[in-house]
């Protein structure tokens, strides 16, 4: 870089031994990724529709499976030190990677949006005393939401150094708070965790619960190389990823769980308002969604960047501007759709791993020939993605990535 610039977040190659974070760093930074509101009504319709044992059973064998993909992504960013995008040059093809970096940017940047209504929205109902609708957002709703769009992009804008502050502020304070929470909230309560499970329709099957718990954050997880590249080496990059997340999403389904069948809201937030725990509440679901908003929009800035070939920084603006902008439309009219985009990131995943441990020897020549396009892979990515929102049948995410791998596999075998 000739002005002598450093670039810090190594958009373009792989991070240096000087760059790499700490144990604690990486964890703190993975954790708080996994730290996201959504995950809670995940928690809710889990606590609904299983007793105890299976909701734990469904926690377990869905974290494991999750625990699989993104440990494996996390290996792979870290070994090699390499973004999302830079190693979709490698499977998908100079140009081809250009369809990962636009589906992963345009999921993260609508999550993004839907993330600050998240927080808006209830605090303008609930500090505000505001008749919040799909129709109808006041002034002081879309003021709420502008601030937290500018404070949330402004930390992703900085890059994975203020991603690592925010971390380490939100990540003990989620956690802590978060769990005295559910404790009062039990304590208030006259029946067992086991006997206020038991009750309600639980017409859930374990696998169901399962897709369920990697269905809500496998999306984000596909971005994992993204953070992990930071890590000391694979190793740890894996082991830091499958705790945080194993860690994480089980934490946020707990809340949610635990919020819903005592204090019947779907949130801690809501827990914490009906403990009088004012302040803390409004804290918590601050912190909570930034720590995921800022690592989404970073996501964003770096496959923009891939496509465009403008900076990080300037595609962070750019991608925060319209996730603020669109925030309310996407919060009542595009939830249904990101969970359709869900289904079509673990594709990618699935080819990013495939390809890089069956060519590990070109991943560590960095002047190894680059294909314009890997057709194979995009139709893998292509054909899984159709798969995982129309067959009815087993876990989405799953039959994505098992089609997408089929089809790579068999392309890898006819260019043979």
């Amino acid at each position: 870089m000739g002005d002598n610039k450093i670039d810090y977040d190594y958009t373009v190659g792989p991070v240096s031994k000087t760059g790499r974070k700490s144990n604690l760093s990486m964890f703190m930074v993975m954790l708080g990724f996994t730290f996201f509101s959504a995950s809670m009504w995940v928690g809710q319709e889990l606590a609904a529709g299983l007793d105890f044992k299976g909701f734990i059973w469904a926690l377990l064998l869905g974290g494991l499976i999750l625990g699989a993909y993104t440990g494996a992504l996390g290996y792979i960013g870290a070994n090699s030190g390499l973004t999302l995008d830079m190693l979709s040059h490698r499977s998908f093809g100079k140009k081809g990677s250009w369809l990962p970096s636009a589906m992963i940017s345009f999921t993260q940047m609508g999550w993004f949006g839907v993330g600050l209504a998240m927080f808006a929205i209830p605090v303008a109902k609930e500090v505000f005393g505001l008749d919040v609708t799909p129709d109808h957002m006041p002034a002081l709703g879309y003021l709420l939401v502008a601030v937290a769009g500018i404070l949330m992009t402004a930390s992703a804008y900085f890059g994975i150094k203020s991603l690592t502050i925010i971390s380490y502020i939100a990540v003990p304070l989620i956690a802590i708070l978060g769990t005295v929470a559910m404790i009062l909230a039990v304590k208030r309560g006259d029946a067992t965790l086991v006997e206020q499970f038991a009750k309600g329709t639980k017409d859930l099957g374990v696998i169901a619960g399962a897709g369920l718990v990697i269905g809500s954050f496998v999306s984000g997880g596909t971005a994992t190389p993204n953070f992990a590249r930071f890590a000391k080496n694979g190793r740890i990059g894996a082991i830091v990823t499958i705790i945080a997340f194993f860690l994480g999403n089980s934490l946020m389904f707990f809340f949610g769980a635990v919020s819903s069948i005592y204090a019947g809201g779907n949130d801690i937030f809501e827990v914490m308002l009906n403990l009088n725990l004012f302040y803390f509440a409004v804290l918590i679901l601050g912190l909570n969604i930034w720590t995921t908003n800022d690592n989404a929009l970073y996501s964003v800035g770096l496959g923009l960047s891939n496509i465009t070939g403008f900076s990080k920084k300037a595609m962070v603006l750019v991608g925060g501007l319209i996730g603020t902008v669109a925030a309310v439309w996407l919060y009542w009219n595009f939830c249904d759709w990101l969970n359709v985009l869900n289904c079509t990131l673990p594709p990618i995943g699935a080819i990013l791993i495939i390809d890089y441990f069956t060519n590990r020897k070109e991943y560590a020549d960095e002047n190894a020939p680059l294909k314009t396009v890997n057709w194979f892979a995009v139709a893998g990515v292509v054909l899984g993605a159709v798969v995982a929102n129309l067959l009815k049948w087993g876990i989405p995410s799953i039959n994505g990535m098992v089609i997408a791998v089929a089809v790579y596999l068999l392309g890898k075998a006819v260019c043979k």
